[in-house]
C-alpha cells in the first residue's frame, strides 16, 4: 500500500519551527519511508538538514537546501537541481506558508503583500517549474496545503490575509487539478485544521496568546468535537494517500484533516 518506490518528491518547507515535528518534515519522512526519494527545501538551511539526516539515518534518500520559495529564480534553479540530481519529480509538496493577524484597517499594505507571496505564490512557483517536468514524463501527483482557516473564519481572530490566500489555495488546486487532468497530473489539496506542530508554542502562543502556550492548547483543544489537536502526522498521512497510486482517480478534491471541525453548525 502507498508504495512510492522509484519516486522522486520535491517538497517545500520540508523542516520544522525548532524541535518537535512539522508537517513539511513528517510528510518528508513518511514519504521517504514508502520509498520516495526527496529534494527537501526550507528557509531555514538547518530545519531542512535536520529532515535530511533523519531519512537518511533510516536508510532513505534525500538532499536538503535552503530556497526562497517567493523567489522566481530561486524555485526554477531549485527544481533544476533536483532533475539534474534525481532526473525526475513525481510527487511535489507545497507546504510554505504562515499566518499574520490582522483585518484589512490593521494590516499594512507590505504584510498583506509578503502573505499573498508566501502562502499563494510559492505554490504557483513551484508549479510554474515543475509541471513542464511532470508532462514531460507523463504524469505526476500535487498536493497544496490549505488551512481550515480558508473555509472557516473564526470570530475574534481576524487573519485577513490568511483567510483569502488559504480559500484561494483550493481553487487555485482545482484549476490546475482540471486543467492537467488529461496529462495525467493530479492536483488535491489538504486542509489541516487545528494541528498540534512546533508552531504553537513557537509562534501563536506569542502572536494569540500573550506567551501562554498552555492556555492556548486547552483552548484550542476544546474547540475540536474528537476533544484535542491533531499532529503533523495526520497531515502526512493525508498527503502520502492524494500523492500514491492508490489515488489515482482524485484530482482537483480536498481533504480535511480537521478532526470534525469544518462539520460543526457556525
Amino acid at each position: 500500500m502507498h508504495d512510492l518506490t522509484g519516486k522522486v518528491a520535491f517538497i517545500s518547507g520540508a523542516g520544522s519551527v525548532g524541535e518537535g515535528w512539522g508537517n513539511g518534515k513528517a510528510t518528508a519522512v513518511l514519504l521517504a519511508r514508502q520509498g520516495a526519494t526527496i529534494y527537501g527545501t526550507d528557509i531555514d538551511r538547518a530545519a531542512a538538514e535536520e529532515t535530511r539526516r533523519l531519512i537518511e539515518a533510516e536508510g532513505g534518500t534525500c538532499f536538503a537546501t535552503n530556497v526562497d520559495m517567493t523567489r522566481a529564480a530561486d524555485v526554477e534553479a531549485a527544481v533544476a537541481d533536483c532533475l539534474a540530481r534525481f532526473g525526475r519529480i513525481d510527487i511535489l509538496v507545497n507546504n510554505v506558508g504562515g499566518s499574520a493577524p490582522g483585518d484589512p484597517v490593521s494590516m499594512t499594505e507590505e504584510v498583506w503583500d509578503f502573505q499573498l507571496d508566501l502562502n499563494l505564490k510559492t505554490a504557483f512557483l513551484a508549479c510554474k517549474y515543475v509541471i513542464p517536468a511532470m508532462e514531460r514524463q507523463g504524469g505526476g501527483a500535487i498536493v497544496n496545503l490549505s488551512s481550515i482557516a480558508g473555509v472557516r473564519v473564526l470570530a475574534g481572530r481576524p487573519h485577513v490575509a490568511y483567510t483569502t490566500t488559504k480559500l484561494g489555495i483550493l481553487g487555485f488546486s482545482r484549476s490546475i487539478g482540471v486543467t492537467y487532468a488529461k496529462q495525467h497530473i493530479r492536483c488535491n489539496t489538504v486542509i489541516p485544521g487545528l494541528m498540534h506542530t512546533p508552531l504553537v508554542e513557537h509562534r501563536l502562543a506569542k502572536t494569540v496568546a500573550g506567551g501562554d502556550a498552555e492556555a492556548l492548547i486547552a483552548a484550542r483543544n476544546a474547540q475540536v468535537p474528537t476533544g484535542k489537536m491533531g499532529d503533523a502526522w495526520d497531515v502526512a498521512q493525508a498527503v502520502l494517500f492524494l500523492v500514491s497510486d492508490e489515488a489515482r482517480y482524485v484530482t482537483a478534491a480536498e481533504i480535511a484533516v480537521d478532526g470534525g471541525l469544518s462539520a460543526i453548525s457556525r
